[in-house]
């Protein structure tokens, strides 16, 4: 039996600070876009923090556009519970229905003028996509040689849930950004012992990161989707300032920074000049990639492996925005990138009239539960 697909003007793909600000201006836009995410609950990538990670040791959560009011009075809370609390309030009170749990599987182009989105829980025909789907769910860890041999526990940061359950151990933390900051902080004085490493020596920067410097990091990392190579992180450009956390890991004497090491052993890592350390835990404090696999249908990476992008546009499909991409993936960029892909829609679907979308020529998918359609119903 044939799905039946269900058209709209805009789909967004994630409801995380991106997606939700995307869905923001493109409702002040006159728009009325089907939001997607794949979370059973609002909050996005904070719905999996650490309990350990409270919002008085958050470097920085940006207000959701539109609101006065802040998530970041809380300081002793968990942040996996007041910025999703703080998300479902936006959500309720915008009134954007935001429709989950629904992972997309795939996006690619049907007929007429409208890109196909296909799901678990139905097909939506859309004349403009928003993909906002984040890092979270694509944690990185990078191979070294006689990593798979190790004896002892490794972790990604992703699985990080605070330090007790590493009392007494010798752990290895791997990374030069905020998530490291946070993890060393919080073993100090717990772990029998810790070293830290990374590839470049990591730079403190001092003063307040304000707008224009925000404004400043946010270009450089735009410069290189622009080329279309893969996007670095904002923190790789702004350096690490002095936080909560940070200045937390100074005091405890954490911080003495080692080169990374040339290959993990069975019981421990080692450098070619610098000899052995002994350690039963690696935690890989190394970052996310963004979450794109379903995008491969549209066939956009460029030779140097990125997707280029012109601020929220993607070259190659115009129909598609970025957002949470390159320099939106931080909260840094989050709302400006939702208000630069309204924007970018907009003057796209103004310019094109609507054409209706066709039953696209391929088999028919199975068909739905009872529950997905009438979910998809609604």
């Amino acid at each position: 039996m044939q799905l039946n697909v269900v058209e709209s003007d805009v789909v967004v793909i994630g409801a995380g600070q991106a997606g939700l600000s995307s869905a923001y201006f493109l409702r002040r836009f006159g728009f009325e876009p089907v939001v997607l995410d794949a979370a059973e609950g609002a909050g996005g990538a904070w719905r999996h923090r650490s309990p350990s990670l409270t919002m008085d040791k958050v470097h920085g959560v940006f207000d959701l556009p539109g609101v006065r009011r802040s998530p970041g009075a809380d300081g002793g809370r968990p942040a996996a519970e007041v910025v999703p609390a703080y998300y479902a309030d936006y959500e309720r009170e915008a009134g954007f229905g935001v429709v989950r749990p629904v992972r997309v599987t795939a996006v690619r182009r049907g007929t007429g003028d409208r890109l196909l989105i296909e799901s678990d829980a139905g097909e939506w025909a859309a004349r403009a996509v928003v993909n906002a789907t984040g890092t979270w769910t694509r944690p990185y860890w990078p191979y070294y040689p006689g990593a798979p041999g190790f004896a002892g526990r490794q972790l990604h940061y992703a699985g990080y849930r605070g330090p007790e359950e590493f009392a007494g151990r010798r752990v290895v933390v791997v990374g030069g950004g905020a998530s490291a900051m946070h993890v060393l902080s919080e073993l100090a004085g717990v772990a029998a012992a810790t070293t830290w490493v990374t590839r470049r020596p990591p730079v403190f920067k001092d003063g307040d990161f304000g707008e224009e410097a925000r404004r400043e990091a946010v270009a450089l990392v735009e410069e290189r989707v622009r080329a279309g190579l893969p996007p670095q992180s904002v923190v790789s450009v702004t350096g690490l300032g002095y936080s909560t956390v940070v200045r937390e890991a100074l005091a405890k004497g954490v911080l003495e920074r080692l080169p990374m090491f040339d290959r993990v052993t069975e019981h421990g890592i080692a450098w070619d000049d610098r000899g052995y350390w002994a350690a039963d835990t690696i935690i890989w404090a190394t970052g996310f990639r963004s979450a794109l696999d379903h995008l491969a249908p549209l066939r956009l990476r460029e030779p140097g492996g990125g997707i280029r992008v012109d601020g929220t546009r993607v070259i190659k499909e115009p129909r598609l925005q970025l957002v949470g991409y390159g320099p939106s993936a931080s909260t840094i960029g989050a709302n400006r990138a939702g208000r630069t892909a309204a924007t970018n829609i907009r003057t796209h679907l103004t310019a094109q009239p609507s054409r209706p979308a066709r039953a696209p020529a391929r088999p028919p998918p199975s068909p739905p539960t009872a529950h997905a359609r009438t979910r998809h119903a609604a």
